[in-house]
């Protein structure tokens, strides 16, 4: 037999195999198309539905919660409890204000005084040296501690004979010794802020008031203006004929741009004197006695007197109708 050989192998490269044939991908029809996003608009569009559904009911279920809240005892006392919280903030205020104007005033310490004890010998003194010896008069404190003597003066003159042709403005009639008293302790131990004893009579606290006036003149001059708060204007009316016979003084002067205003109100006279304080003016408050109350507010002013009514005369002002 004859030997085979193998045929001899070929340098080239193998053919490649064709690669399989895929099929085209499917492309929607445009109505196809058209059909699913109107589905999901309509879908969107229900859900959008539903929820403005939802969102009106729970509209409706609020106002009524309102409605019953507003209605009941428990929405009342809710209210009421908003209410008092507020005016609760306001006085937190109020008195923060008050506390700041404390710590502002020039207060003078009281010296310390030591007295004898009674087992000491009393020391022996000359008559004349006794005669001479004249009372001390205590010092004063507050924002008038620097002008004690010229107020001191003003009262001691004030209760001699009255001046019945003074200018307008200085005080035209006599004070008592007891209302120069009470003057003294306003001024010199209050610092012109705080509550005196009436003197029962209205006329009588108007001739104090005009005391003040006149003193408070001669050390701001025109810078301040003297505010009075009295409730009816029966009491205003008297307010007015008892300072305009002190003082000397004429209808023109009464009003909100003369030196004497009147005022029913105390929302009134606060606004007011807040007004004069921008203005770098000093406003000048006085209460009268009939009015039980002294608003915080006042507080926060640098002068203010309030006159306090005795029983009786809160007896005969209740009593008048």
């Amino acid at each position: 037999m004859s030997d085979i050989t193998s045929p001899p192998e070929s340098d080239s490269e193998p053919l490649p195999q064709p690669e399989p044939l895929q099929p085209a991908p499917l492309q929607p029809e445009p109505g196809a198309r058209n059909e699913l996003m109107e589905l999901a608009l309509l879908d969107l569009r229900e859900r959008r539905a539903a929820l403005l559904s939802e969102i009106e009911a729970l509209e409706q279920r609020r106002r009524q919660l309102d409605t019953d809240l507003d209605g009941s005892p428990s929405g009342r006392a809710d209210g009421i409890a908003r209410r008092l919280k507020g005016f609760q903030d306001y006085l937190v205020v109020a008195l923060q204000d008050l506390a700041s104007q404390a710590e502002q005033m020039d207060l003078v310490v009281q010296p310390l005084q030591v007295q004898p004890s009674p087992l000491d010998p009393a020391p022996e003194a000359p008559a004349s040296m006794a005669a001479a010896v004249q009372p001390v008069p205590p010092p004063a404190a507050g924002q008038f501690s620097q002008d004690a003597e010229l107020i001191r003066e003003r009262l001691t003159r004030f209760q001699g004979q009255p001046d019945f042709y003074a200018d307008p403005w200085k005080l035209r009639r006599s004070l008592e010794p007891a209302a120069a008293a009470l003057l003294d302790d306003w001024f010199l131990n209050q610092g012109g802020r705080g509550a005196q004893p009436s003197t029962g009579s209205r006329n009588r606290n108007a001739l104090i008031t005009a005391g003040a006036v006149a003193i408070l003149g001669d050390l701001y001059g025109d810078r301040f203006q003297t505010l009075v708060l009295a409730g009816e204007p029966e009491r205003l009316g008297e307010w007015r004929r008892g300072l305009q016979d002190c003082l000397g003084l004429a209808r023109e002067d009464f009003g909100p741009n003369s030196g004497i205003v009147l005022f029913e109100r105390p929302d009134a006279l606060i606004e007011r004197a807040d007004r004069l304080e921008e203005r770098g003016e000093l406003p000048f408050i006085v209460i009268d006695a009939a009015e039980q109350v002294v608003d915080i507010p006042v507080l926060q002013f640098p002068l203010w007197l309030a006159f306090a009514a005795t029983a009786s005369e809160l007896a005969l002002e209740q009593d008048l109708p």
